[in-house]
């Protein structure tokens, strides 16, 4: 397995292990007891219409959660299909590694500033292996590169 291949893989899992407790811990998970349990109630409870629609501010955050598990599922699998490909193409792969190395720093910086270290350290970890992919995928670009020296 070549080194942009093992990144991604690792990013692979690290996302959908990020995805797996994203959904069983915000998405799924019980406020704890006192404000936490009385902003959800008022959450579900005030309901208006939106665009024909009857919703509360609960849907949404219920909405964006799931929203949010099925892109950082979707990337995970993403993220795996990739590393096939960087087995025999690894430097085409590298303007769309530096597309995800960008996004997944921007959610750590996002989770940061809204949320607190365990999305901030997967989100950073994530984007650690795009960037040793990327790093990889250089040198692969550097090899193919060099003229084949005869014998």
């Amino acid at each position: 397995m070549t080194k942009p291949t093992l990144f991604l893989r690792i990013a692979a899992v690290l996302t959908f292990i990020h995805a797996i407790l994203h959904t069983i811990g915000g998405v799924f998970g019980e406020p704890g007891p006192g404000p936490a349990t009385a902003a959800v109630l008022a959450m579900k409870m005030n309901q208006f219409p939106v665009m024909g629609h009857t919703r509360s501010f609960w849907d949404f955050y219920r909405g964006f959660g799931l929203g949010i598990t099925i892109w950082l599922t979707a990337g995970a699998v993403l993220f795996w299909q990739l590393s096939s490909l960087a087995k025999t193409d690894a430097p085409r792969l590298r303007p769309i590694l530096a597309t995800f190395l960008v996004a997944y720093t921007s959610l750590a910086v996002n989770s940061y500033a809204y949320f607190f270290l365990g999305p901030v350290i997967a989100e950073i970890l994530i984007a650690a292996c795009l960037g040793f992919a990327i790093v990889a995928a250089n040198s692969q670009a550097v090899a193919y590169a060099r003229p084949a020296q005869s014998t």
